[in-house]
């Protein structure tokens, strides 16, 4: 017996709220991928879920290293053979992987940022992407410099608190970049909780 079978698995509530909704939205974006990336795995829960209800796709988490071993836990407990172990990748650094993928994920991610981490995020995503592959995020986001709706308001004041550099970002200026990158954008959802699922397709 391992010291993992001791260790709790680490829990998000968010999380578990919203990887139903989030699943339905994008599963028909995935139907023709095989190979996903998700950037800032987190606990590990999207993961599993999306890779136990799509399983066609592989599903390779990513995470810095100090999450990897709850992410672990999960994928260990689900018995599951298409989500793969973390990789260790900090978006502004270059230990991106070498391989590419049809999709890019990520979730609640981009209001953790800062500006840099985005724009650095954007600077490498070509690079990991096939020749039409998507990127998906999902989170609250700005529009024209304006929140939309109380709560982000409080929320991005909370964020920022708690690191000065972190906040919910535009979308505008999340978009540039995406264009910067070559991709152009496919959907902007409106989800539940004041949040968006952001889809862009590689040119």
């Amino acid at each position: 017996m391992s010291l993992q079978d001791f260790t709790q698995k680490p829990f998000s509530s968010s999380s578990e709220e919203n990887k139903h909704v989030i699943s339905e939205v994008i599963q028909k974006w995935l139907i023709d991928s095989k190979m996903v990336l998700e950037i800032a795995s987190g606990t590990g829960q999207h993961a599993v879920h999306f890779a136990e209800n799509m399983p066609f796709l592989t599903w390779q988490t990513s995470d810095l290293v100090e999450s990897h071993s709850g992410i672990n836990l999960w994928i260990n407990e689900s018995g599951l053979t298409n989500i793969l172990p973390p990789l260790s990748i900090d978006v502004s650094e270059d230990n991106w992987p070498v391989v590419t993928y049809d999709a890019v994920y990520s979730a609640n991610s981009f209001h953790i940022m800062s500006k840099q981490n985005v724009t650095d995020f954007f600077s490498h995503i070509s690079s990991v992407l096939n020749p039409t592959g998507l990127v998906i995020i999902y989170g609250p986001f700005n529009y024209n410099g304006q929140f939309t709706s109380p709560s982000n308001a409080n929320f991005d004041i909370w964020l920022k608190q708690r690191n000065e550099k972190s906040g919910i970002k535009d979308f505008e200026f999340c978009h540039e970049l995406a264009l910067n990158a070559g991709l152009k954008l496919a959907e902007d959802i409106e989800m539940p909780q004041n949040n968006r699922i952001l889809i862009w397709v590689k040119k």
